[in-house]
């Protein structure tokens, strides 16, 4: 059982680094939201390519309010849940296969 724990301990850490990822990619495009840099830049591009499959399903469902989108707010609320619930669960359930 202890393969499974490892397996289980490196599966929590590979979402771990995803999630910050994804939450650091939110982070910038709403900070490049702000300054409305060059939409031709690759970075944007690129910025705004992995944002939006995060963003899109929170902005149809959730309407601006006074012209403020909210998606990036609730989006990262979403992403600290997962990573505060499941990564710790995974872990626990990891150490204690692997301690027998």
């Amino acid at each position: 059982m202890y393969i499974l724990g490892y397996f289980l301990q490196a599966l929590a850490g590979v979402i771990h680094m995803i999630l910050m990822a994804a939450m650091i990619v939110v982070i910038a495009r709403a900070v490049l939201s702000w300054v409305s840099p060059d939409p031709y830049n690759p970075v944007v591009r690129i910025i705004n390519q992995l944002s939006e499959p995060l963003l899109f399903p929170i902005r149809r469902r959730v309407p601006y309010i006074g012209g403020i989108d909210f998606s990036p707010m609730i989006v990262l609320l979403i992403l600290m849940f997962i990573d505060n619930f499941l990564v710790p669960t995974l872990a626990r359930v990891a150490a204690s296969l692997i301690q027998g």
